[in-house]
């Protein structure tokens, strides 16, 4: 199973955000705590690819970097003989490596998808300050249930070895930190025991119940990475989350575990659809809240990030309609007023702008800033005010010649 977070000691802080900050993701109070892949079909391998690509190891994924770069801490300075047992993992100087224990002889690496349990312990940089303790941690290797540091660096280590990481926030918990522990842009030291390393459960093999716990593992990971403000790991869980719900199954699922799967993808096709546009993937969040309504027409945050997503690429006339729509389902929602009120201004403002470049296209179509010219006149062309006179004389001498004949 994946992310199977042991509960924290009494001197650690919480792996991921509080209840209270997962539930804003979900509940239907406040839309702007989520400002907006496709579920792709099974067999699909490139679900993120509209998403810009996860830090990855390269070459260093399979052979470990093919020329690590020592590095020195403030333990050891610049000239220390220990400098050379640094591993720069990632050649930039803000992921370092140094084995403590060294794993016994025959050990194996880990690998991408499979399960692995560490006993981790987490300092600041600054005095060295304990903020975390997790002595049995379990997670999927390679999905980034936790700390992108931790995925990243167990990916290069064997089974029985215990390693120092030092880890720039990039790789941590970012310029928002993990209040009240760890501050904004702190750089961390990870003490990692690899413990065991084994194969990742066969996801058609998973009974319903199982299949929901590992599911909402995922949206839980996507949930904490979406709090930090890492929206593209945050849109990796909710598609890892989606690929678990829509897997084949081999084995019975009862009528109530389907309805809990399907509320369950219709959460992380919503909450999918918030991290994208916090990148700006219009397409790919429309397309996800389009997913989401197939399944729950009435989904008012599907609705309302569907109406964001048009609105965010211009498509005003269709946009209103939708956000109406879901006003009508919630009218006292001060979120949706709002937007659609906004919505209605620019909507305004765009037709008038249309209206005018339309009238300026027109008015200049026949305008040459020259008089315009009459017909031209043939060389025997008569004009009609002589023509119209002569008309009117004729009738006159024939309507009096008509006259005298009756008094003869």
């Amino acid at each position: 199973m994946a992310s199977k977070a042991a509960t924290p000691t009494a001197d650690s802080g919480p792996i991921s955000p509080s209840p209270s900050g997962a539930a804003q993701l979900d509940s239907g109070e406040d839309f702007e705590v989520l400002d907006g892949t496709e579920e792709e079909e099974e067999g699909d391998d490139d679900d993120l690819s509209e998403l810009p690509p996860l830090e990855d190891l390269g070459t260093a994924q399979n052979e470990g970097p093919t020329e690590p770069q020592p590095t020195t801490s403030e333990e050891t300075g610049p000239s220390s003989p220990l400098q050379e047992e640094w591993m720069d993992i990632l050649g930039n100087g803000l992921l370092r490596k140094k084995i403590l224990v060294a794993a016994p002889p025959g050990a194996e690496r880990p690998s991408k998808g499979q399960d692995v349990t560490v006993q981790l312990k987490v300092s600041l940089e600054d005095g060295g300050t304990q903020v975390e303790k997790q002595p049995s941690l379990t997670f999927t290797l390679g999905d980034c249930d936790f700390l992108q540091a931790l995925d990243l660096s167990v990916q290069l280590m064997n089974v029985g070895e215990t390693a120092l990481i030092i880890a720039d926030a990039k790789y941590c918990y970012g310029s928002h930190g993990r209040s009240p522990a760890i501050p904004p842009n702190s750089t961390l030291h990870l003490e990692v025991a690899l413990q065991t390393a084994m194969d990742g459960p066969d996801l058609e093999l998973l009974s319903g119940r199982e299949r929901v716990a590992l599911a909402d593992r995922k949206r839980e990971c996507g949930n904490a990475h979406y709090q930090r403000a890492d929206f593209v790991l945050a849109a990796n869980s909710y598609d890892l989350a989606l690929k678990v719900i829509s897997a084949n199954s081999k084995v019975d699922v009862s009528p109530e575990e389907e309805a809990e799967l399907l509320e369950l993808k219709v959460k992380c096709l919503n909450n999918l659809a918030a991290s994208q546009l916090k990148l700006d993937h219009y397409s790919a969040a429309l397309n996800s809240c389009s997913l989401a309504l197939s399944h729950q027409p009435d989904n008012i945050k599907a609705l309302f990030r569907k109406g964001k997503v048009l609105a965010q690429q211009g498509e005003y006339a269709e946009a209103i309609p939708i956000l109406r729509a879901a006003l009508k389902l919630e009218p006292s929602n001060k979120t949706i007023h709002a937007e659609l009120s906004k919505l209605v201004k620019k909507h305004a403002a765009q037709r008038h702008t249309e209206t005018a470049m339309y009238k300026k296209m027109l008015g200049t179509a026949g305008a040459s800033g020259l008089p315009a010219k009459g017909p031209a006149k043939g060389p025997r062309s008569i004009p009609w005010k002589w023509l119209f006179g002569a008309t009117a004389v004729a009738l006159g001498g024939v309507a009096l010649s008509v006259v005298i004949a009756a008094r003869n």
